[in-house]
């Protein structure tokens, strides 16, 4: 059960404004450019996107407010805040995108007010050099101050991830072959009209990214939407089960081609149950 959030650091009006410009940027309909021949609208009230981020956040960090500063084993960056944005220490890095600093650069653009720590984001590396560091400051007041912040811009990384989907669907069609970009668009658009459909494309870019980066791949398969949509059938009815289905079998490709000294397939369970939930399977 998601956490309520603690009182705001920010000052009143800080809250206000920055709440204004997150309901005024989703009241209105999200055009997303389809090829050069129309644009798909998905509209999103406010209640809406934000149920959309606190599934999230429960996918993610369990609802909670510990979980906004995550450290994984076996990796080498912070996860923080309902996504579980990616921060690298400094001289480390890694096939996944570094997703943080490009979160605080987007809030920075929202007038949002930052903690010291976090407004280093953009041009310092994160300060806790491995899991290690990391575990020991949990009770510190530099943490606890961040977590404080991650909590009470809930909205604001909503709206993050919201648009990082609006600009997915030209990267993958830059990305795809030229003769499956028309499957690629009509299985996005699919997905896109359901109920469920924004949640289920939000939520599996944020998981996995867009599936367009060289980097995010193992044996040259990737594994992000580009190739859940390429794997959907062109030829079932039901849009939501296609897409749950076909994460299922991209996200275990992805586990066969890892190095074995990731050990990926102790995460297929709770990747599966993730996915799985699209459809409400």
């Amino acid at each position: 059960m998601l956490m309520d959030k603690p009182d705001s650091s920010r000052t009143q009006c800080d809250r206000q404004r920055g709440r204004m410009q997150f309901l005024v940027s989703l009241a209105i309909a999200i055009w997303i450019a389809i090829g050069t021949r129309h644009a798909l609208a998905i509209t999103l009230s406010r209640s809406d996107a934000l149920k959309i981020g606190k599934r999230i956040w429960q996918n993610e960090c369990n609802g909670t407010i510990a979980g906004l500063t995550s450290w994984n084993e076996g990796e080498n960056f912070a996860s923080l805040g309902i996504g579980h944005f990616i921060w690298y220490p400094k001289g480390q890095r890694g096939p996944f995108e570094e997703s943080f600093p490009k979160l605080v650069g987007f809030m920075t653009t929202r007038g949002v007010t930052l903690p010291v720590l976090v407004a280093r984001a953009g041009e310092q590396p994160c300060p806790w050099s491995s899991r290690e560091e990391f575990r020991r400051a949990q009770r510190s007041e530099e943490m606890k101050q961040l977590r404080q912040f991650l909590a009470d811009t809930v909205d604001f990384q909503t709206e993050f991830l919201i648009a990082r989907l609006q600009s997915s669907l030209p990267k993958m069609l830059a990305e795809a072959a030229p003769t499956n970009r028309p499957n690629i668009e009509r299985q996005f658009e699919r997905v896109a009209r359901t109920p469920q459909g924004c949640y289920a494309l939000v939520d599996y870019v944020n998981f996995k990214g867009e599936g367009v980066l060289h980097t995010e791949r193992y044996q040259g398969q990737g594994w992000g939407l580009l190739q859940v949509l390429e794997e959907m059938p062109a030829n079932e009815r039901d849009a939501l089960k296609e897409f749950s289905r076909a994460a299922v079998v991209v996200l275990k490709r992805r586990v066969a081609n890892s190095p074995p000294e990731r050990k990926e397939a102790r995460w297929l369970p709770g990747w599966f149950n993730r996915v799985r939930s699209y459809s409400g399977d």
